[in-house]
């Protein structure tokens, strides 16, 4: 086992760590070498009901197995359950080096036929629950120069997908959170990293593409998981797609894009220009927004 890649010493909290994708993350930190706070309410699929059996049983196996953990059954949707989710692992363990922010549910309609409640619930724990629990880790990163946080991206959220406009911008919204903790974390050496996962659990046994990911177990996700949350990792604001066994990297890129005349900017060049705006040939990821405002718009264009 490389050495940068052993989590001895290392706490990582897992939110959303009951079953699936969670636990697998769990049980991997927890098989080298890391103390791991197991945050799960237990409810459904759908984000209902609750129960503590789901996180004390991953507790359990990782103690079993001869390594540390201890449950935590707090609501990562409010600051108030955030926060005291970071205090159980600092009460257990002491300290925090590592989250990986994975909880989440699915209320899936069309968007019209969506209540706005059920758009909003899943934003709030997506997207709100995984800044909520970043800002609550912040100030224990900053202080010891090292942390390193795990965003749960999705195919849904890169390229949508029917049925999901909640969870899909949810998914969108953490790649947003993560360029921006990217940049803020980087003098402290607070890597933020986003995985996009495919494998087969309970949240993808409904979904059409369920049978195409037999081989997608999530343990085949953790792997990329660890190395972010490790110490080896060493970069930051990298989104990696897993699944069964395939890793690949992510980008959002803008085009060369096509510059009109001062005396031309009309919705007629815009139609004119329409394939030439979107010709993705030579197209460019940037760093961070102020990189790509002044690389498209700081230049004299004559």
């Amino acid at each position: 086992m490389t050495a940068d890649l052993k989590f001895d010493g290392r706490v990582a909290i897992v939110t959303g760590a009951g079953g699936g994708l969670g636990r697998s993350h769990a049980l991997a930190l927890a098989a080298r070498g890391a103390a791991v706070v197991v945050n799960d309410l237990g409810g459904s699929v759908h984000g209902q009901g609750g129960s503590q059996s789901a996180a004390q049983q991953v507790v359990d196996e990782i103690r079993a197995s001869g390594g540390r953990a201890v449950a935590d059954f707090n609501d990562i949707s409010s600051a108030q359950g955030a926060q005291a989710l970071v205090e159980t692992a600092l009460r257990a363990f002491g300290q925090v080096d590592a989250l990986v922010n994975n909880a989440g549910f699915l209320r899936d309609k069309s968007l019209v036929k969506m209540d706005p409640a059920d758009f909003e619930a899943v934003v709030r724990v997506h997207l709100i629950g995984s800044a909520l629990c970043s800002r609550a880790v912040w100030p224990i990163f900053q202080a010891r120069n090292y942390g390193r946080i795990v965003m749960t991206t999705s195919a849904a959220g890169l390229y949508g997908h029917f049925g999901q406009s909640n969870y899909a911008a949810a998914k969108m919204g953490l790649i947003g959170l993560m360029n921006t903790l990217k940049e803020e974390g980087a003098k402290h050496s607070i890597l933020v990293n986003a995985v996009a996962p495919v494998a087969l659990t309970r949240m993808t046994e409904g979904l059409a593409v369920s049978r195409w990911m037999e081989r997608a177990s999530p343990d085949k996700v953790s792997a990329v998981v660890v190395y972010m949350a490790s110490q080896a990792c060493s970069g930051s604001g990298r989104i990696v797609a897993a699944g069964a066994g395939r890793f690949a990297g992510v980008k959002v890129v803008e085009g060369r894009g096509v510059q009109a005349p001062t005396e031309a900017v009309t919705a007629e060049f815009v139609a004119a220009h329409w394939a030439e705006i979107h010709d993705m040939a030579d197209a460019r990821a940037f760093a961070n927004a102020a990189e790509a405002l002044i690389d498209t718009y700081g230049k004299d264009p004559s």
